[in-house]
């Protein structure tokens, strides 16, 4: 491992550990040459799942896009790095366990939208505005009816 400060192939592991989101090892590193500190993670490297988009291609499964695309939905809402990660970390870990090679881009929608409606009602709204082109406001009322019948039926 380099020293991001100077460079040096050469320092020690002072601690171990499994990352928050359990799918990582976390090492704090000391530079032998410089004596700064740093952080490192370790990551298993998976098969490459590929995902099958509306036009055939395929791509990388990419674990910064569904980030990227999850902290967009929930810009301004009061849902902390933390949880945007393990809601990651929990998509990810699906994506790996439920599939072998490949996933259908829709699939994977769905998957998002299927964590992000427990994660935050406004951002799954959000997500789902994009991922589904809603056309007009009747579209974001038919995907918000399940909720309206169940803030209904539920006692105050």
């Amino acid at each position: 491992m380099k020293c991001p400060f100077c460079r040096m192939d050469n320092d020690r592991v002072i601690d171990s550990r499994a990352s928050q989101d359990g799918f990582a090892i976390r090492r704090r590193r000391e530079c032998l040459k410089c004596k700064r500190r740093y952080t490192t993670y370790e990551r298993i490297e998976e098969s490459a799942i590929k995902v099958v988009k509306k036009d055939g291609s395929r791509v990388p499964f990419s674990r910064d896009k569904i980030k990227s695309g999850l902290e967009r939905a929930c810009w301004k809402r009061p849902i902390g790095d933390r949880d945007i990660e393990r809601t990651v970390a929990a998509i990810e870990n699906d994506v790996y366990s439920s599939f072998e090679s490949e996933i259908d881009s829709r699939r994977l929608g769905e998957l998002v939208m299927d964590h992000l409606r427990d994660l935050d009602e406004v951002a799954f709204v959000r997500f789902a505005s994009v991922y589904r082109q809603f056309a007009d406001a009747g579209d974001f009322v038919d995907e918000l009816r399940p909720f309206l019948s169940d803030t209904k039926q539920a006692p105050r």
